[in-house]
Order: structure tokens, then sequence, then C-alpha cells
């Protein structure tokens, strides 16, 4: 058996650990970092091998890296995919894995409840380039259906959605999406590769921010990209390349070292996120009176689409949304008077952090667009860390007091 299909059969506890790991003649145990921008040649035969592709080897960082391609390797084992490349950050895997893929003429579907940032390329950037891209409710299949046609290159979805955690049908959507032929695209960041795979699901290609979990200690940015060995190769590679947004060698480093520990991270943040949830629910706090519940989260019954999470994500993830008394007002006096919780826009950090995604993360939304989304002046999105649960929900709990 090759060292990749022992690899291969590993469960994904091992994978995090050892997955795609090459050992320099020192026989380090932690992956070595390789800090080098090129890379030298034993002839110039030797280089113009390498440069058409006749001979394996690396020619210089910004086409690909050692310690940047263990990252890769280890995410394609975890995720299930043939391929991956590494980018700068999650917002660079976004851009790349639609721009290496689209020209003027195509057409783009996404689901409107997603990162601020994507909706700035949907929306701005695209429409420059001659690209159409059309928002749907992603919560309605309908609605999808009618946005999806023969132009449609792309569909883009998170799932679940940021920041008010709605619940995308993968497999319903990707069945629409590939009888015209396009390319499903699934940010993935909210559910972790340790909760959801969406390649088994019908999505085509796969991003993350791996700032988010796979970091998951507020240490550095990264992102990734994965798919098929044709895409990557043909599309995206190329791009990539003569675009630059390429992974540090010392970040990619960094999340090797918390791939390590998402599987135990994740576990833990999902169990305490399941706990406060149950405990925060129904505390007085909280709004009454709204169109959507007080407090969502995919792991409870009353999540309303708790049957398709149980359908597609193994938990309910570590993430939580609450609306609070007395609007933007209430929101913000619930947040001044936290004192274990940080107030921050970044997720899936070791720290239980908290934003006001109508002011942070969606600021530049109309009030219009907000509304839509059920993005009030009243909503606050949890990100669970690893802290004890019970102080967790004491905090909670007492600036929830001063909301109203």
């Amino acid at each position: 058996m090759s060292k990749k299909e022992q690899e291969k059969s590993w469960r994904p506890a091992t994978q995090m650990v050892r997955g795609g790991q090459m050992r320099t003649q020192f026989g380090e145990t932690s992956e070595a970092i390789f800090m080098t921008s090129g890379f030298r040649y034993d002839s110039p035969e030797a280089a113009e091998r390498r440069f058409k592709n006749e001979e394996p080897g690396f020619v210089y960082s910004r086409f690909g890296n050692p310690t940047v391609e263990m990252f890769e390797q280890r995410m394609m084992l975890l995720e299930g995919a043939q391929a991956a490349r590494a980018t700068a950050s999650g917002m660079a895997a976004v851009n790349a894995a639609l721009m290496c893929q689209l020209k003027a003429g195509d057409e783009v579907v996404s689901a409107r409840a997603v990162f601020g940032s994507i909706r700035y390329i949907c929306e701005e950037l695209l429409p420059r380039f001659g690209v159409k891209a059309t928002l749907v409710d992603g919560t309605d299949i309908s609605a999808w259906e009618r946005a999806i046609t023969p132009k449609t290159r792309v569909v883009f979805l998170e799932t679940p959605a940021n920041p008010t955690l709605e619940v995308v049908d993968l497999k319903a959507v990707a069945a629409l999406a590939h009888k015209v032929g396009a390319r499903v695209v699934v940010d993935n960041v909210f559910a972790t590769p340790v909760l959801q795979k969406p390649l088994l699901l019908g999505a085509d290609i796969v991003v993350y921010s791996a700032t988010k979990h796979i970091d998951g200690q507020g240490r550095c940015l990264g992102g990734v990209i994965l798919g098929s060995e044709e895409f990557v190769t043909n599309e995206l590679t190329p791009y990539l390349r003569h675009t630059g947004p390429a992974l540090s060698p010392f970040n990619a480093w960094v999340m090797l070292k918390g791939l390590e520990t998402l599987d135990l991270r994740v576990s833990r943040m999902v169990e305490s996120a399941a706990t406060i949830a149950n405990a925060l629910a129904g505390h007085p706090g909280l709004a009454v009176n709204t169109n959507v519940p007080a407090l969502l989260y995919p792991g409870r019954p009353d999540h309303p689409q708790a049957a398709l999470v149980r359908n597609q994500m193994s938990a309910g993830g570590s993430m939580l949304a609450i609306r609070v008394k007395g609007g933007k007002a209430g929101a913000f006096r619930m947040l001044n008077a936290l004192n274990l919780v940080d107030i921050s826009n970044n997720l899936g950090d070791s720290k239980s952090l908290i934003t006001h995604p109508a002011t942070t993360t969606h600021q530049r939304l109309s009030a219009e667009e907000r509304a839509v989304l059920g993005i009030g002046d009243d909503l606050l999105r949890l990100s669970v860390g690893l802290e004890d649960p019970l102080d967790l929900i004491e905090d909670l709990s007492h600036a929830l007091e001063k909301a109203g």
C-alpha cells in the first residue's frame, strides 16, 4: 500500500494529525517550515523540465511550497477532495474560486445570506467584468429553480449562513445546478470539515477561511479551495499562479498545528454551544414578538430547518444568533456588560467572541437589505470557544439582563 493509499484509509482524527506529512533527512516529528521564496536546480536543463512540469519539484513559493503543500494534502484527506490549493486568506479563496472560472456573459446565482465581502464580490465586482449575479433566498428551493438558467456557470452558498444561521439544502441546490452544467461552490466555514462534507452532498468546490476554526486560535490568516483534479489543475492553479494570493509557509505551518486539534476543539465547542443555547433560550433579556426565533442554534429542535440540519450536518456547530431587547441600544448595552466574552468580528476561535453584524460584518448593506436578510439592529452573532460553558452562561445571562 502506498503512502497516499494508507493516508486515505486512516480515520479523520488520524488524518488531521499525520496527513500529508513530509519529513526531511533530519527526521523531525513536527512539520518543517520552509521559509524560502525560491528553489535551486542542479542544472539549467532541470530548471527547464521543472517549469514545463516534466519533472516534480518546486520552482517558486508563489507557485508552491513544501509546507504549504503539506497543509493542502492534509485538507484534501479531511475533505475527501482530489486536489486543493491554499491562499493567503478566506476571501482570497472565495475570490479565486469564482474568478478563475468566470468570463463576461456568465451568470452566478448566490444565496443572499452570505458574508458581507462576498456580497461585495457578487454585487460590485463581478458586474464590472460582465458577469451577472443573482441573489436568492437560499432556503427557498423554488427561488433557486427560477434563478438558475443555462447561462449559470456558478452557484454559491454558505450553510449555515453568516450571521443568521440559515441552512441551505445542498443536495437539492446541487441537483438544480448540475442540470445546467453549473458548478456548486460552498463556503463551509461555519460547519467546518468536521461537521459537514459538502462534496458528499453534491458540491463541486469547497472553500474555507482557515483563519477560523482550522487555525482556531486567532493567530494568522489563511484560506483553502478544494475540488476536482481537473478544476484545480486547469482553472484554479493558473489563476493563483499569475495573481499571487499565496499562503505564507509560516501560516501554513500554523494551520497544520491547528488541524492537529481541530476535531477536539470543534467537538468541545459544539457541546458548549448546545449547552449555552439551551440555557439562554427563553431568557427575559431576549427579544419578543419577532418574526424569527430570538435564539437560533442549528442544533436545537426549534431551529426553522432542524430536519435539514440533521440530514446534512453531524452536529449544530459552534455559532449562535441571538436577538436582544431594545434594538441597537439594547444590543450595545449587552455587549458593554460582558466581562468574559470578547467583542470581535472573528469567529471559530478558542476564545468566545461576539459581534453586532449590522454595524460590523454587514454594515455596508442598506437597512432595507439587512431587514430582508433578518439582520436587525437587535441581532448578535456569538462564536462559542473553549471556556467552561457555565462561566459563559453566567457572563451572557448577566449581560442579557442589561439589554432591556
